[in-house]
């Protein structure tokens, strides 16, 4: 029996494309904690350097 590739993944697509403000949020949501991680590790070691 062929189950057909897009089966599984018909919870993503069946509302539609998203609007660009949702693709903006969703963007913003998936790498946002990263870009505070590295902007606080990175002020954080120049403190670190600074104390030295």
């Amino acid at each position: 029996m062929h189950v057909p590739v897009t089966v599984p993944l018909r919870p993503l697509w069946h509302m539609g494309a998203l609007h660009p403000v949702e693709q903006y949020l969703t963007l913003l949501l998936a790498f946002g904690p990263f870009v505070v991680l590295g902007i606080v590790i990175w002020l954080r070691s120049k403190e670190h350097d600074g104390a030295e």
